[in-house]
């Protein structure tokens, strides 16, 4: 297993457009494992793979982590994933993404939703959702389509944020 660099905004392969997965083979479980070993080292609860460079639909969750004290982790590896039904009632939660590091804002999003998907076995599933895992996946799922959390907040602190982010990268570089 691998750490893979995290890509962060405003980096323009952030908002592009992820393509279906092919085929569900080694090369496919092998970065589904370098990506959980990335989420864990960040630490995170969620990672699209564009994030790490690779423009596949696929997204890698654990809401309960590594290491936390009691808890089991419990990996979840979504390939392909497409919401197949949403809540009428919303929840709000303050997010934050390892793509916008040290930046939180409270999102609404459905409460609840269905995602049909494959697993790393190439098996068609089906999950239910809601609480903090509903918001993750939704979160993940938005960064397939080039949506950044940051895109549901108003455009006055999202672009206090992005030019925050823009002046750090000018000074670590």
């Amino acid at each position: 297993m691998a750490l893979l660099p995290i890509y962060t905004a405003p980096d323009p392969l952030l908002k592009t457009i992820s393509k279906p997965v092919e085929k569900v083979d080694a090369e496919i479980r092998k970065l589904i494992d370098d990506m959980f070993e990335t989420m864990y080292a960040a630490p995170g609860i969620g990672l699209a793979a564009i994030q790490v460079g690779v423009q596949k639909r696929l997204l890698v969750i654990d809401v309960v982590g590594k290491g936390q004290e009691g808890e089991e982790p419990q990996p979840l590896a979504l390939i392909n994933p497409e919401i197949t039904w949403v809540s009428d009632h919303d929840a709000t939660y303050e997010e934050g993404c390892l793509s916008v590091p040290e930046h939180y804002a409270d999102v609404v999003r459905p409460a609840e939703v269905e995602v049909s998907y494959l697993d790393i076995d190439g098996k068609q599933q089906t999950l239910r959702a809601d609480g903090l895992l509903s918001t993750c996946v939704q979160h993940e799922m938005d960064h397939l389509d080039g949506i950044l959390f940051l895109d549901h907040i108003s455009a006055l602190k999202r672009n206090m944020i992005l030019r925050k982010l823009l002046k750090q990268k000018k000074l670590a570089s």
